[in-house]
C-alpha cells in the first residue's frame, strides 16, 4: 500500500519538471552568466580592464541656441494720428533713405495749418498797431503833452504784442510741421521686413508712438543673440569663432565670431544666463531674420595629441595593478599596458592632463607609443572603485 501512494507523487514531480523545463534551464544559464561576470566561479581568472590611447584632435566647446536678426532694425511710427490715406511698401520692399512709406490722411492737419497762420497774420497786424501807438505816445511823451503812466503803458502793449507774434510763430511752425509728419519717409536704406497696418486704418498717436513698419537696415550682416549658463560663460571671450547649423539648411554650417558678451544678466527656469551676441555675414541673403541658429562656440582645439576617453581615468590607486607604486599616483601616472618582446607588461608613465572635453582628456606624455592602453581597473576581482569591471574589449 505504501508503494502505490509513493508512486504518484514520483510521477506529479516528474510531470511539474516537464511542463517547466525551459523555465528551469533558463534559470540556470542566467544564474550561471550572473556568476561568471561576477568572478562567481572558482576557476575563474583575473585581468585588466584597459581603454585604447588614440591620436586625434579635441575640440572644447559651448554650445547655444539663438535667434537670427538683423544687425541693426529700426521701427518706423508716426507722431500724428489721422486715417491711413496711402501706403506706399510692402513686405519685402527695398527702400531708400527719404522714400515715401505711407500718407495719413492731411484735412485735419492742414486745416490746424490753416487757422494757426490767421492768429498768426492777427498777431503781425496787433503789433504794428501797438508799435505805432507806442511811437507815437512816445514823441507825446517827449513834448509833455501825455504822463509817464500812458507811455508805459502803450510800451507794454507793444512788447506783449511782441511776444504774442512770437507764440503764433511758434503754433504755425508746429502745425505747418505737423503736416509735414502727415508723410511717413524711410529714415535708413534698408528692406521692410514688417508692416503693421493697411490703408483705412486710423493711427492713433495720443500717448505712444504707433509702430507702422519694421525696416532692417542690412541683411547682409546679421546677428545671433545667445543665451549661455554661468557655467561656461567665463571660457567665452571676444573674436572666439563660432559655427552654426539652421533648420532650412541642415547640410550647411554658417560661420560667426562672438562680438559681445553682455554684462546684464537674465534667470530662466532658476538657471542664470548671459547674452552671448555673434556677428554673422549673411552676403549670399540665404539666413533670414527669426530663423533658429544652433550654435557651437569654439573655446579651444587641439591637433594631432593622445587622447583617451574621460571614464578610462578612475583610478584611485595602483592597488593590484602595479607592485611598489611608490610616490606614483594616478593623478600624475598612468599605468599603462605595453607589448614588449610579445609579453604583455605594465608600465608607469607619467604624464599631464592638458584639454579636458565633456567626452575626453588630452594626455601629455612622451613615453607613450602606439598600441599603449591605459589600464582603468581589473575584472574578476573588485576594482579600485565602487563597481566591478567587466572583461576588456
Amino acid at each position: 500500500m505504501n508503494k502505490e501512494q509513493k508512486q504518484p507523487k514520483q510521477h506529479r514531480f516528474w510531470n511539474w519538471v516537464r511542463r517547466r523545463k525551459w523555465w528551469i534551464i533558463l534559470f540556470i544559464v542566467v544564474a550561471g552568466g550572473f556568476l561568471y561576470f561576477m568572478g562567481g566561479g572558482e576557476n575563474q581568472g583575473t585581468g585588466f580592464a584597459t581603454a585604447t590611447i588614440s591620436r586625434g584632435n579635441l575640440r572644447q566647446v559651448v554650445t547655444a541656441t539663438g535667434e537670427i536678426q538683423p544687425l541693426n532694425t529700426i521701427n518706423v511710427g508716426s507722431q500724428v494720428s489721422g486715417t491711413i490715406e496711402a501706403i506706399y511698401v510692402d513686405y519685402n520692399s527695398k527702400v531708400k533713405k527719404g522714400d515715401k512709406l505711407l500718407e495719413i490722411e492731411p484735412s485735419v492737419l492742414q486745416a490746424s495749418v490753416d487757422e494757426a497762420y490767421a492768429s498768426l497774420v492777427s498777431a503781425k497786424s496787433q503789433l504794428n498797431y501797438t508799435k505805432s501807438e507806442y511811437e507815437r505816445n512816445k514823441e507825446l511823451y517827449e513834448k509833455d503833452y501825455i504822463a509817464r503812466a500812458d507811455l508805459e503803458l502803450a510800451q507794454t502793449n507793444y512788447e506783449q504784442a511782441e511776444q504774442s507774434v512770437k507764440r503764433m510763430q511758434s503754433q504755425y511752425d508746429r502745425a505747418v510741421t505737423n503736416l509735414g509728419y502727415a508723410t511717413i519717409t524711410s529714415p535708413v536704406d534698408g528692406t521692410v521686413i514688417s508692416r503693421q497696418v493697411d490703408v483705412g486704418q486710423t493711427v492713433a498717436a495720443s500717448f505712444q508712438t504707433p509702430d507702422l513698419f519694421e525696416i532692417a537696415e542690412d541683411l547682409s550682416k546679421m546677428q545671433i543673440e545667445t543665451a549661455v549658463s554661468e557655467a561656461d560663460i567665463g571660457m567665452i571671450t571676444e573674436g572666439l569663432p563660432v559655427t552654426f547649423t539652421v533648420d532650412a539648411y541642415p547640410t550647411q554650417t554658417f560661420e560667426g565670431t562672438v562680438r559681445q558678451v553682455r554684462l546684464s544678466p537674465t534667470i530662466t527656469s532658476n538657471v542664470v544666463v548671459y547674452t552671448v551676441v555673434i556677428d554673422v555675414d549673411n552676403s549670399d541673403l540665404r539666413l533670414k531674420p527669426g530663423m533658429t541658429a544652433f550654435v557651437t562656440i569654439l573655446i579651444s582645439e587641439k591637433i594631432d595629441v593622445w587622447k583617451v576617453q574621460n571614464s578610462a581615468l578612475i583610478l584611485r590607486n595602483f592597488d593590484g595593478i602595479v607592485e611598489n607604486a611608490g610616490d606614483a599616483t594616478p593623478s600624475d601616472h598612468l599605468a599603462i599596458q605595453r607589448m614588449i618582446d610579445g609579453v604583455q607588461t605594465v608600465l608607469l608613465v607619467p604624464y599631464e592632463k592638458g584639454l579636458v572635453t565633456a567626452t575626453e582628456t588630452e594626455i601629455i606624455s612622451d613615453q607613450i607609443q602606439d598600441g599603449d592602453r591605459i589600464i582603468f581597473g581589473r575584472y574578476g576581482l573588485a576594482s579600485t572603485g565602487s563597481a566591478r569591471m567587466g572583461p576588456p574589449r
